[in-house]
């Protein structure tokens, strides 16, 4: 598919491993539970993996299913996941032709304790006939000889280490297998007399499930919502503005008093600066010009995201002390993104626009959970401007274009003509001379009709203003905006979103300016919009898949109650790791979603099967409960187990993958421990007036094995 390997899709790979194994797990524990039953291992091998293949291709699709609308998802979310969807897709179904193939076959084999015996033949004497390339190929012979007896010691050798490390680690392992043997067989009663005892209280259980998932469900509102986790990349940078017009020996000795902070910082590696930048190196006229500065710090490796903080705040707090210098702290972006808060107001008139802006800045300001607050109209360069009677100039018969177009002739110049030096063509552009265009008293009195009998002088046709125009004019669909942004000193972007939201309800704003909180928060909106309709998407095809394995419409909708149960643990897993919910935390729902309802097919599967064979409905269901138990237990510990690095994992991306390991590890294990129960209950409460026959079909070499 063209996917490098990159931090998602070997991310992809880490995610599977906890999963590539379940197949296997089922396959091989129903293999060893039929050869407890005295089967041979080719019998055993052939029945185990017969029954539990159509769960485990069900439960397999169901995980693939789920996978699949995440390519489609649009947005940030569907860039970032798109290989580790593809990756773990790729690897599941290479999983399952593993589990069906090659496991079983390995299953099978049988260790021989017969001698083979072979009658004693006479031997028969052919003398050999000595091509003319015997001896020549002789040296060639004996060196293969030498190679192949080489290999064959290495082999040997390797064979016996790899026994008596064998042997050492069964003595070693033996007291440990003993115990967890010992602890799967009181599980297992343990679990006989607790599903006996559900079945006989099918409301309280159903009950004591629903609450329990409804109050995980209640820490929903105190979880907080991003767009994706802030990641510690171990630098950060310090953008200062000074006045317009300050020197830049002004700003570099901002930035080196700067410096030197960071310096005394022990989590501050190194630090390098820019002061001061030509407007033709940006395409942002704010910045262009000396009064602007850049400080770039790098952070020590092993320097943690609380050091990294610390130093911010410290920056910050010198910052905020000094006067009129407008300050944005940042990380180098990874992905794209707006600022996290940003209120675009938008009107016709600039003033207007310029009063409702810095009044909205003053009142973030004055919330401490924001900082970096800035507007897009800024103060630009000192400017002349005028202000033309178009009235009289119309008596005089003259318009304001001629009439600017003659200043801008007299101030900026006019090309003549070209002459040639050494080949080169230099410009001869034509205006006054520097002393005759210093000032606005000068620029007034200027002739703006050179030639006619009567001189008029600009300032008879004009008014002319010293004034200090915008840095920038920002449109945004055909309408002239002014956006204020703001960075989050604290908290998440929902609860920033909110709060932003009623300061400017507080608002008078001057007619015809509207405004609208935007930035990440529309971004978040789109991005969870998009991953719901994947979630619901992904839901349904995991209906589609166990509907045409099952050939029941109703058995795959019980095994879908492990969805919301998944869910409540994911919220309880969250809210016990202060993880705030974000798009990284919606794929590992996705993901929830097909993995959770892998072992409730397993164990429905076996109820059918049972039933099929003339089993009543509540033996059936114990029984399956009983010999499911310990193949749902060791994948849930298997997925749980290979999660786990990734939700303790350091270094860089850890923030993307920690969140989505934390959702999975926690959601299925909630989710397993109430649908060993639960999903039980549900089957007998709907099939109670049921025959005890199902439509699954059963071949006969099954029905004998049962």
């Amino acid at each position: 598919q063209g996917i490098t390997l990159n931090m998602m899709s070997l991310g992809g790979i880490a995610l599977a491993v906890g999963l590539l194994v379940d197949n296997a797990i089922v396959v091989l524990e129903n293999i060893a539970r039929h050869k407890e039953q005295g089967k041979d291992a080719f019998t055993a091998a052939k029945s185990g993996t017969s029954e539990v293949a159509m769960a485990i291709t069900a439960s397999t699709l169901t995980t693939v299913a789920v996978f699949f609308p995440l390519v489609f998802v649009e947005g940030i979310a569907g860039q970032l996941f798109r290989d580790q969807a593809l990756t773990v897709t790729f690897a599941l179904l290479a999983s399952l032709v593993v589990a069906l193939t090659l496991i079983p076959t390995m299953a099978a084999r049988e260790r021989s304790t017969k001698v083979a015996t072979v009658a004693a033949q006479p031997a028969t004497v052919i003398p050999s006939v000595r091509r003319w390339y015997y001896w020549p190929a002789l040296p060639f012979r004996l060196l293969g000889r030498a190679v192949r007896g080489l290999l064959m010691l290495l082999v040997t050798a390797l064979t016996l280490l790899f026994r008596l490390v064998s042997r050492m680690l069964t003595l070693l392992f033996r007291p440990l297998l003993a115990a967890v043997q010992w602890l799967l067989n009181k599980l297992d009663g343990v679990y006989r007399r607790a599903l006996q005892a559900a079945l006989s209280l099918k409301v309280i259980t159903i009950g004591v499930t629903l609450l329990v998932a409804a109050g995980c469900f209640a820490l929903l509102p105190r979880l907080g919502a991003d767009v994706i986790p802030s990641m510690s990349q171990g630098e950060f940078y310090v953008e200062v503005q000074l006045p317009v017009g300050s020197a830049i020996e002004q700003t570099d000795k901002v930035l080196t008093k700067l410096a030197a902070i960071a310096a005394e910082q022990g989590a501050v590696k190194r630090s390098y600066a820019q002061a001061g930048t030509g407007a033709q190196m940006t395409v942002d006229p704010s910045i262009g010009g000396s009064h602007w500065g850049k400080l770039n710090i790098v952070l020590h490796s092993d320097a943690s995201a609380e050091q990294e903080q610390q130093v911010i705040d410290t920056l910050r707090d010198y910052l905020a002390l000094q006067p009129d210098i407008t300050v944005k702290i940042d990380r180098p972006q990874l992905f794209s993104f707006s600022t996290p808060l940003e209120v675009e107001l938008a009107g016709y008139e600039l003033p207007e626009l310029k009063t409702a802006a810095d009044n909205l800045v003053k009142a973030l300001e004055a919330e401490a959970r924001f900082t970096d607050v800035k507007t897009s109209l800024r103060p630009g360069q000192p400017e002349i401007t005028l202000y033309f009677n178009h009235a009289l100039l119309s008596q005089l018969g003259m318009t304001s274009h001629e009439v600017a177009k003659r200043v801008a002739a007299y101030v900026g110049g006019e090309l003549a003509g070209q002459y040639s030096v050494n080949d080169r063509k230099v410009d001869i552009r034509v205006r006054l001379a520097e002393q005759y265009r210093q000032s606005e008293q000068q620029l007034a009195q200027l002739i703006i009709n050179p030639g006619s009998a009567k001189p008029l002088p600009l300032s008879a046709v004009a008014e002319i203003k010293r004034e200090t125009g915008p840095s920038e004019i920002t449109r945004i669909g055909q309408q002239r905006v002014a956006v204020v942004s703001a960075n989050l000193a604290f908290g998440d972007l929902e609860q920033a979103t909110q709060k932003a939201a009623d300061i400017l309800a507080a608002q008078r704003l001057p007619y015809g300016v509207t405004a609208a909180v935007m930035g990440q928060s529309e971004e978040m909106q789109r991005a969870y919009t998009s991953l719901t309709m994947a979630l619901l998407l992904a839901v349904f095809l995991v209906y589609l898949v166990m509907a045409s394995q099952f050939e029941n419409l109703l058995q795959p909708l019980l095994i879908l109650f492990t969805v919301p149960l998944a869910g409540a643990g994911a919220v309880l897993g969250l809210w016990l790791t202060d993880t705030r919910l974000s798009v990284i935390v919606f794929i590992g729902l996705i993901m929830l979603a097909g993995i959770v309802v892998n072992n409730a097919i397993v164990l429905i599967d076996r109820i059918n099967q049972l039933r099929a064979a003339g089993l009543a409905l509540q033996p059936a269901i114990i029984e399956a409960g009983a010999s499911r138990l310990r193949p749902v237990l060791m994948t849930t510990l298997t997925t749980v187990l290979g999660l786990l690095p990734m939700a303790l994992g350091s270094g860089d991306g850890s923030e993307i993958r920690a969140p989505m390991a934390i959702t999975v590890i926690f959601g299925l294990a909630l989710a397993t421990m109430l649908t060993l129960l639960f999903i039980p209950v549900l089957y007998a409460l709907f099939n109670r007036d049921q025959a005890a026959t199902v439509t699954a079909a059963v071949s006969p070499a099954q029905e004998a094995n049962l």
